[in-house]
Protein backbone atom coordinates (compact mmCIF):
# COMPACT_ATOMS: atom_id res chain seq x y z
CA UNK A 1 0.00 0.00 0.00
CA UNK A 2 1.69 3.12 -0.90
CA UNK A 3 1.19 6.59 1.17
CA UNK A 4 -0.59 9.59 0.22
CA UNK A 5 2.91 11.03 -1.01
CA UNK A 6 3.79 8.67 -2.67
CA UNK A 7 0.47 8.15 -4.41
CA UNK A 8 0.48 12.19 -5.44
CA UNK A 9 4.15 11.49 -7.01
CA UNK A 10 2.19 8.52 -8.86
CA UNK A 11 -0.69 10.48 -10.04
CA UNK A 12 1.49 12.99 -10.89
CA UNK A 13 3.45 10.88 -13.36
CA UNK A 14 0.28 9.77 -14.98
CA UNK A 15 -0.75 13.74 -15.48
CA UNK A 16 2.64 14.07 -17.20
CA UNK A 17 1.73 11.11 -19.48
CA UNK A 18 -1.39 12.07 -20.19
CA UNK A 19 -0.35 15.52 -21.02
CA UNK A 20 2.59 14.41 -23.75
CA UNK A 21 1.17 11.45 -25.06
CA UNK A 22 0.55 11.01 -28.33
CA UNK A 23 -2.47 11.67 -30.95
CA UNK A 24 -5.20 10.13 -28.64
CA UNK A 25 -5.12 11.45 -25.07
CA UNK A 26 -8.14 9.65 -24.13
CA UNK A 27 -5.96 6.73 -24.42
CA UNK A 28 -3.83 8.12 -22.40
CA UNK A 29 -6.14 9.15 -19.52
CA UNK A 30 -7.95 5.36 -19.36
CA UNK A 31 -4.52 3.57 -19.15
CA UNK A 32 -3.81 5.93 -16.23
CA UNK A 33 -7.06 5.90 -14.41
CA UNK A 34 -6.92 1.82 -14.75
CA UNK A 35 -3.15 1.95 -13.72
CA UNK A 36 -4.17 3.76 -10.28
CA UNK A 37 -7.54 2.42 -9.23
CA UNK A 38 -7.28 -1.32 -10.17
CA UNK A 39 -4.04 -2.31 -11.98
CA UNK A 40 -2.86 -4.62 -9.53
CA UNK A 41 0.62 -3.35 -9.95
CA UNK A 42 -0.76 0.12 -9.42
CA UNK A 43 -1.32 1.99 -6.10
CA UNK A 44 -5.16 0.49 -6.47
CA UNK A 45 -6.54 3.51 -4.94
CA UNK A 46 -9.58 5.24 -5.60
CA UNK A 47 -9.43 8.73 -7.19
CA UNK A 48 -11.47 12.17 -5.72
CA UNK A 49 -12.96 13.98 -8.13
CA UNK A 50 -10.07 16.79 -7.86
CA UNK A 51 -7.36 14.11 -8.99
CA UNK A 52 -9.70 12.90 -11.67
CA UNK A 53 -10.59 15.80 -12.83
CA UNK A 54 -6.69 16.88 -12.98
CA UNK A 55 -5.85 14.26 -15.26
CA UNK A 56 -8.79 14.90 -17.89
CA UNK A 57 -7.57 18.44 -17.91
CA UNK A 58 -4.38 16.77 -19.19
CA UNK A 59 -6.15 14.95 -21.73
CA UNK A 60 -7.75 18.29 -22.55
CA UNK A 61 -4.80 20.11 -22.78
CA UNK A 62 -3.17 17.68 -24.66
CA UNK A 63 -6.16 17.75 -27.13
CA UNK A 64 -5.71 21.54 -27.81
CA UNK A 65 -2.52 21.42 -28.46
CA UNK A 66 -2.90 18.36 -31.42
CA UNK A 67 -5.83 20.40 -32.53
CA UNK A 68 -3.78 23.74 -32.92
CA UNK A 69 -0.85 22.68 -34.26
CA UNK A 70 -1.99 21.71 -37.76
CA UNK A 71 -3.07 25.27 -37.64
CA UNK A 72 -0.30 26.97 -37.08
CA UNK A 73 1.22 28.60 -40.00
CA UNK A 74 4.36 28.46 -38.29
CA UNK A 75 4.33 24.78 -38.29
CA UNK A 76 3.78 24.68 -42.24
CA UNK A 77 6.80 22.59 -43.96
CA UNK A 78 8.24 21.07 -40.52
CA UNK A 79 8.12 17.44 -39.19
CA UNK A 80 5.43 18.68 -36.89
CA UNK A 81 2.62 19.29 -39.37
CA UNK A 82 0.37 16.85 -40.46
CA UNK A 83 -2.63 19.15 -42.37
CA UNK A 84 -5.83 20.46 -41.92
CA UNK A 85 -7.23 17.22 -42.94
CA UNK A 86 -5.67 16.14 -39.13
CA UNK A 87 -6.76 18.82 -37.35
CA UNK A 88 -10.32 17.63 -38.77
CA UNK A 89 -9.58 14.43 -37.18
CA UNK A 90 -7.75 15.63 -34.10
CA UNK A 91 -11.44 17.48 -33.45
CA UNK A 92 -13.50 14.94 -34.22
CA UNK A 93 -11.71 12.59 -31.36
CA UNK A 94 -11.95 15.96 -28.93
CA UNK A 95 -15.46 15.98 -29.61
CA UNK A 96 -15.90 12.34 -28.90
CA UNK A 97 -14.01 12.97 -25.50
CA UNK A 98 -16.38 15.92 -24.16
CA UNK A 99 -19.30 13.87 -24.98
CA UNK A 100 -17.79 10.94 -22.79
CA UNK A 101 -16.60 12.96 -20.21
CA UNK A 102 -19.44 15.03 -20.49
CA UNK A 103 -17.53 18.65 -21.21
CA UNK A 104 -18.43 21.50 -23.20
CA UNK A 105 -16.23 21.72 -26.10
CA UNK A 106 -17.11 25.63 -26.74
CA UNK A 107 -13.78 27.46 -25.57
CA UNK A 108 -11.88 24.87 -27.44
CA UNK A 109 -14.27 25.32 -30.78
CA UNK A 110 -13.90 28.96 -30.49
CA UNK A 111 -9.88 29.10 -30.27
CA UNK A 112 -9.76 26.71 -33.08
CA UNK A 113 -12.45 28.87 -35.10
CA UNK A 114 -10.30 31.41 -35.13
CA UNK A 115 -7.32 30.18 -35.72
CA UNK A 116 -8.62 28.29 -38.70
CA UNK A 117 -9.38 31.65 -40.39
CA UNK A 118 -6.20 32.91 -39.61
CA UNK A 119 -4.38 30.07 -40.99
CA UNK A 120 -6.86 30.40 -43.89
CA UNK A 121 -6.27 33.95 -44.65
CA UNK A 122 -2.69 33.48 -44.36
CA UNK A 123 -2.49 29.95 -46.55
CA UNK A 124 -4.43 31.50 -49.48
CA UNK A 125 -2.12 34.74 -49.45
CA UNK A 126 0.81 32.60 -49.48
CA UNK A 127 -0.35 30.28 -52.86
CA UNK A 128 -2.16 33.51 -54.63
CA UNK A 129 1.17 35.31 -54.23
CA UNK A 130 3.38 31.99 -55.62
CA UNK A 131 5.12 32.05 -51.90
CA UNK A 132 4.24 28.66 -51.38
CA UNK A 133 2.56 25.47 -52.64
CA UNK A 134 -0.85 24.95 -50.35
CA UNK A 135 -0.48 22.99 -47.59
CA UNK A 136 -4.31 22.05 -47.03
CA UNK A 137 -4.77 18.25 -47.71
CA UNK A 138 -8.04 18.63 -47.55
CA UNK A 139 -10.97 18.82 -50.09
CA UNK A 140 -13.13 22.40 -49.95
CA UNK A 141 -15.98 20.29 -49.19
CA UNK A 142 -14.11 18.63 -45.80
CA UNK A 143 -13.01 21.95 -45.01
CA UNK A 144 -16.30 24.10 -44.99
CA UNK A 145 -17.75 21.13 -42.93
CA UNK A 146 -15.05 21.39 -40.54
CA UNK A 147 -15.95 25.15 -40.42
CA UNK A 148 -19.39 24.38 -39.58
CA UNK A 149 -18.60 22.18 -36.74
CA UNK A 150 -16.73 24.91 -35.26
CA UNK A 151 -19.56 27.56 -35.62
CA UNK A 152 -18.43 29.29 -39.03
CA UNK A 153 -20.63 29.84 -41.59
CA UNK A 154 -18.62 28.78 -45.11
CA UNK A 155 -19.67 32.17 -46.22
CA UNK A 156 -16.81 33.27 -43.43
CA UNK A 157 -14.11 31.22 -45.16
CA UNK A 158 -11.31 33.63 -47.10
CA UNK A 159 -12.03 34.05 -51.01
CA UNK A 160 -10.10 31.85 -53.00
CA UNK A 161 -9.91 29.01 -50.37
CA UNK A 162 -11.66 26.61 -52.44
CA UNK A 163 -9.05 26.59 -54.96
CA UNK A 164 -6.63 26.18 -52.69
CA UNK A 165 -7.82 22.74 -51.44
CA UNK A 166 -6.99 19.23 -52.83
CA UNK A 167 -9.51 16.87 -53.85
CA UNK A 168 -13.32 17.52 -55.24
CA UNK A 169 -15.01 20.92 -54.53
Amino acid sequence: MVNSAEFETLLENEWYAVRHSGEIPEIALCSSLYYLAEDRSGPCRRLSAAQNRKLVEAAELRYREIVLRDLQPANRGTRAYRGVKRSIVNWTRYETFCRRQRLDPISLRHETAAALLVFLAGETVDVQRGRRVSSINCSFSELRAFAERLGLDGSMLPRGTAEICTGQK
